[in-house]
């Protein structure tokens, strides 16, 4: 297990949040007692080295519960992801499919957890791995069984499906065959995209009822306040009790 154990409640699940300012980090690592990674993205800063001095001093505050995120699953910030854990690991990292192995290279002895972003295919059973700069312009995408898709991950160095866009529960067929896929690997699991304070108890229920081992629901644009930009604290909350009591339920 890697240093991310520290977040996950009872070894099961911890949230994925953005945070308006280190104040709002700090806020929200409170709300959610520590079982949380909160995304800096480094689409945020003009390169690598500005990126992870400000991902150091997110850390600094919150127990470096830092997620390195891309920016919206933009692939074009595989190479600056991957530059960043050469001067800092965070606690969690977000990184496009391809290039997991590079980033798990570059981390060295280091320990980090890495996700690997595979995309809805439209069939069930099936993920979508051309996920990199180069692979998601291609006219052929490359749909895989989630199960080999897994086994991919692994010899990379990865710890996790990223599973974007879900877009909420709208693919739930197709969610829930992914779940099922990691409940029989014993694989991470982290849905990604279009969830909400509705559709958040739903999501994480399918992956724990499936028997996903972790299960990290990145919850973004939906609980921020557009006009200060930050991270609602009370919504925080309010995921933390589901969250909380789901895992109780299932664990």
């Amino acid at each position: 297990m890697t240093n991310l154990s520290a977040r996950l409640y009872r070894n099961r699940a911890a949230l994925n949040v953005l945070a308006g300012s280190i104040d709002n980090a700090r806020q929200v690592f409170e709300a959610a007692q520590g079982h949380v990674l909160v995304g800096v993205l480094s689409k945020n800063y003009p390169d690598a080295p500005s990126a992870a001095e400000a991902m150091q001093a997110y850390g600094a505050a919150i127990e470096n519960a830092v997620s390195i995120g891309l920016g919206a699953g933009d692939n074009r910030q595989a190479a600056v992801v991957a530059e960043i854990v050469r001067s800092y690991p965070g606690a969690h990292i977000n990184q496009v499919f391809p290039a997991v192995g590079a980033t798990r290279a570059n981390l060295g002895s280091r320990d980090s957890w890495i996700n690997s972003l595979v995309s809805p295919s439209g069939r069930p059973g099936y993920v979508n791995i051309s996920t990199g700069p180069a692979s998601a312009a291609g006219t052929e995408p490359a749909i895989v069984p989630v199960r080999a898709a897994i086994a991919l991950i692994r010899d990379m160095g990865g710890n996790a499906i990223k599973y974007f866009p879900m877009k909420g529960l709208e693919l739930e067929a197709e969610y829930r065959a992914v779940a099922a896929a990691c409940a029989e690997e014993q694989f991470a699991l982290e849905p990604t995209g279009g969830i909400d304070l509705d559709n958040f108890g739903a999501i994480v229920q399918i992956a724990l009822e499936a028997g996903v081992p972790q299960v990290i629901p990145h919850v973004y644009s939906s609980i921020i306040d557009p006009a200060t930009g930050d991270t609602s604290v009370k919504h925080v909350q309010t995921l933390h009790r589901t969250l909380t009591e789901l895992v109780d339920r299932y664990a």
